[in-house]
């Protein structure tokens, strides 16, 4: 579950520390007090993309930090442990996003790309949007709710797998069959190239011993007449030379050593540099004696070089890329001049990759169906549950036929609902009732909330659209919802807030030069008035007051 959060310097708040509990948790303030601010930033601490427009005016950067108690959840301590980040059943996240858009990630302290803080997000928290219901007619999302639900999202990766294997074979089969009227004359063209190619006979490395050599031979001259020189001066010289300098130094200061010991040890260093200098100069006499002149030899280094470079302008490719691209010619000649073969054999694997993709997505099919009559007996039930008496909800599935496949299968999902009895069920996108879909919207939410293994859910005012009796309801099931998890819910609704275990106030002060959001953790007295805001508006009666404690009271007695 979610421990703490920090957030510093971001959008109008400057600092921010909250402790959570677990059950139901709101979050209440006025319109534009940045109640939606905390859940961006808990997006954001798990691995949401951010900006420079995040980080508050005149601030360097944006921090945010939420620390999980993961111990008595085993996927994620096992994710931690095989990434080699974990650390004694804690879970520290960070982020941090510079005023330069430059953004950073760390896990128990360690940085990480964003990506795999964002993918041990998916295993701590699910967040829930107030808009949720205007995706909720796209299919993609149907069918991953109904997936999520079921329990079937493993299997559907597996399908997918064997889709893209299919796929990929039969795109190499296609290319074969439409490439035979052109084979002969490509493989004679490949021929001709391959022959050119193995004449050159580049070798992996040459490129760069010809360009030194090419150098060496180019400044042969400079290269003699300055070994000479360097010679000369530390040992062919007949007087002065350095081998001879050191030498008289070197008898000096062992003659002065009688007299003092401590110059002996000035002795055993130029005794060392003369042995250095001999060494120096016969390694020099050695390489002088190497040096090739030779103009044939330059002239032959010239003329490989440029049939190198002429070749490689031919193919469109630096010279050091020929020896790869002679290999993938070859590879290629290979497969046209065993075409029919080859053919065969990718068209056995392609029908098998196509037979195992039809088994997996098949019983993939039959497990949604399964899942989806548990999924629509449930939302049916949470429907009547929030002021829906009536309604009812069905998934059907659309068989699709094999040529018609998609990496998800073989199903089409569709919901369809009925929100008033005698009313046939039919697409989301005819439902008029914005109050409606919203409900619906929410029960969908919770029902899949309820086959997830996610801990902590979040709902940005999911229970937008809706009030009276039906909020209590919205409320109730939030709250049962906190009673297997940790539930955080952003809400306008007094009803929804005074079930809650944990009450949070956002409010916004200014000081009339700048604007920051404070929040604060609501005793007894404290949620009575706020209640009594969020039920009387600007000006709150005693009797506000009352019906904001009655309501409170019989929460708790609700909750006992």
């Amino acid at each position: 579950m979610l421990m703490n959060l920090q957030i510093r310097d971001f959008a109008i708040v400057d600092r921010i520390d909250l402790e959570f509990a677990d059950g139901m948790t709101v979050l209440t303030g006025e319109t534009g007090a940045g109640k939606s601010i905390l859940v961006d930033a808990l997006g954001l601490v798990l691995g949401e993309r951010g900006s420079a427009q995040l980080v508050r005016n005149g601030a360097k950067r944006a921090e945010f930090a939420a620390e999980f108690d993961v111990a008595a959840l085993p996927a994620v301590s096992g994710w931690l442990e095989e990434q080699a980040l974990d650390l004694d059943g804690d879970c520290l996240l960070r982020r941090v996003i510079n005023a330069d858009g430059r953004s950073r990630a760390f896990i128990n302290g360690n940085a990480v790309p964003v990506s795999q803080l964002k993918a041990l997000g998916e295993l701590l928290l699910d967040i829930h949007g107030q808009h949720f219901h205007q995706s909720l007619g796209r299919k993609n999302v149907q069918r991953d709710l109904l997936d999520h639900f079921g329990g079937l999202l493993d299997d559907r990766a597996v399908v997918a797998t064997h889709y893209i294997e299919w796929k990929t074979l039969a795109e190499r089969v296609e290319a074969l069959l439409s490439a035979e009227s052109d084979r002969a004359s490509r493989l004679d063209l490949l021929t001709f190239q391959l022959n050119e190619l193995d004449t050159l006979a580049l070798q992996e490395g040459e490129l760069d011993d010809l360009a030194g050599e090419r150098g060496r031979l180019q400044n042969s001259g400079k290269l003699a007449e300055g070994v000479g020189s360097a010679l000369t001066g530390l040992y062919d010289a007949d007087s002065g030379n350095a081998n001879n300098l050191i030498a008289d130094a070197l008898r000096t200061v062992e003659q002065l050593a009688e007299f003092d010991v401590s110059l002996a040890p000035i002795g055993e260093m130029l005794s060392s540099a003369g042995i250095q200098v001999s060494e120096a100069a016969d390694t020099l006499r050695r390489y002088g004696e190497t040096i090739d002149m030779d103009p044939a030899r330059r002239d032959w280094v010239e003329e490989r070089l440029d049939a190198v470079q002429a070749i490689a302008r031919k193919h469109r490719v630096q010279p050091e890329e020929l020896p790869e691209l002679t290999e993938s010619l070859r590879v290629e000649h290979d497969e046209l001049s065993h075409a029919e073969e080859r053919g065969r054999e990718l068209e056995e694997q392609a029908e098998a990759a196509r037979a195992a993709f039809v088994e997996h997505a098949s019983a993939l099919s039959v497990e949604r169906r399964k899942a989806a009559k548990r999924f629509a007996d449930a939302v049916t039930d949470a429907m009547h549950g929030l002021g829906m008496p009536g309604g009812v909800f069905e998934v059907v599935l659309h068989a699709l036929e094999d040529d018609a496949a998609r990496p998800w299968g073989l199903d089409d999902v569709e919901f369809l609902i009925s929100a008033n009895p005698g009313q046939a069920p039919q697409s989301l996108a005819k439902i008029a009732s914005g109050g409606e879909l919203s409900r619906m919207s929410l029960a969908i939410q919770v029902i899949a909330s309820d086959g997830s293994a996610i801990p902590t859910m979040v709902f940005d005012e999911v229970d937008s659209g809706v009030g009276g009796g039906v909020a209590e309801m919205v409320g109730r099931r939030l709250q049962e919802l906190g009673a297997n998890r940790q539930v955080l819910c952003v809400t306008h609704l007094p009803q929804v807030a005074s079930l809650a275990d944990q009450h949070f106030r956002i409010s916004k002060v200014t000081d009339g030069k700048s604007t920051r959001t404070q929040v604060h953790v609501l005793g007894k007295d404290e949620r009575i008035e706020e209640l009594a805001r969020m039920l009387g508006g600007v000006e709150i009666t005693r009797k506000t007051l009352e019906h904001a404690a009655e309501m409170l009271a019989g929460a708790r007695q609700k909750r006992a």
